[in-house]
């Protein structure tokens, strides 16, 4: 498995997010499931991947399936949040360096995406 996915799969499960500094590229760009845009940058990133981290951190994440290649993961996820399952997967890119220079989460159903905007919103600055 890439050297990156493994440095992912450590912040995660310790959920000490100070190994993103080191893990993403100066312009990672951040595909959100509820921001049309994408987010340009290792500081807007590490934001938003902190607040995702705290949101979806508890005792029921977990990554139920995984496909890796030799520079990029769609790895899928399940957690529950507020009584609501939410499924999802974290589509990754890496280059050279073992640096993260793409995050792309898609989230399911409706109702979870409703509930991680919610919540995200709260951690993150309008």
């Amino acid at each position: 498995m890439a050297e990156a996915i493994n440095r992912w799969h450590d912040i995660v499960r310790t959920r000490h997010v100070d190994g993103l500094n080191e893990l993403l590229a100066e312009d990672v760009v951040f595909y959100s499931p509820v921001v049309h845009t994408p987010q340009v940058g290792k500081a807007i990133t590490t934001m938003y991947l902190v607040a995702a981290v705290h949101v979806f951190g508890n005792e029921s994440f977990r990554y139920v399936r995984e496909v890796v290649g030799e520079s990029d993961a769609v790895l899928e996820f399940e957690s529950e949040i507020d009584g609501i399952i939410v499924n999802g997967v974290d589509m990754i890119k890496w280059n050279g360096d073992g640096k993260i220079v793409e995050f792309k989460v898609m989230v399911r159903p409706l109702k979870a995406i409703n509930l991680i905007h919610q919540k995200m919103a709260l951690m993150l600055p309008n």
